[in-house]
């Protein structure tokens, strides 16, 4: 395994940074469409409440690798040419942020509706009470749920390699393919993902702790 990773080690390096890329473009893009559409399924307006709602129902309940698969080879066929790492990336967006935008809801939900109401009363607007009210608590009250989205996202970014997009399990199933070291191969591919889902995990249960 040692020989392994200092042969291959520029690859692997290779993948882990198209990982990291991906999953931190992801992880912000899902986290802000997620708290958009969490708070149009809360909203008072009937549209916008069906539109959140219709978008969480579609892509929580659609496969990511569906998904990005549509994006690879539907949207360059009809729309507009993009790599397997773009169309990857957008498609693990769109899919993450379903999940998140129902975590954010529940922890909407969990506030008090005297709060929205006692901001309405001082002269708040909605989005204004929603904003520097409501949300900075709901935030508090889903931090290990959305922990585990994030922790999800980093692992699901390996639908990558389905699509070409140059990440860590990519570049693993070539180097596997190459020398036929399969197992040594992946056992190295997932202590790489460790590398970054086991900081995410310490550190939210770290912010968990602070925040309480």
């Amino acid at each position: 395994m040692i020989t392994l990773l200092r042969t291959y080690w520029s690859t692997f390096l290779t993948g882990f940074g198209w990982t990291i890329l991906s999953s931190c473009i992801a992880l912000v893009a899902s986290l802000l469409i997620g708290s958009i559409m969490a708070v149009f399924e809360v909203v008072p307006n009937k549209t916008l409440r069906t539109i959140g709602t219709v978008y969480v129902e579609i892509f929580r309940n659609i496969p990511l690798l569906v998904i990005v698969s549509f994006f690879y080879l539907v949207i360059p066929m009809y729309v507009v040419k993009i790599n397997g790492f773009t169309a990857g990336t957008i498609g693990l967006t769109i899919y993450t942020s379903a999940f998140i935008a129902e975590t954010v809801r529940s922890g909407i939900k969990s506030i008090n509706i005297g709060q929205m109401e006692a901001s309405r009363a001082m002269g708040m607007k909605y989005v204004q009470a929603m904003r520097f009210i409501v949300l900075p608590q709901a935030f508090k009250v889903v931090i290990p749920p959305l922990g585990n989205q994030f922790i999800n996202l980093v692992k699901n970014s390996s639908v990558l390699a389905f699509v070409a997009g140059f990440d860590l399990m990519y570049q693993g199933n070539a180097i596997a393919s190459q020398t036929f070291a399969t197992v040594n191969t992946y056992l190295i591919v997932g202590a790489f993902y460790l590398v970054i889902t086991l900081p995410i995990s310490y550190y939210m249960r770290h912010l968990e702790k602070r925040l309480a």
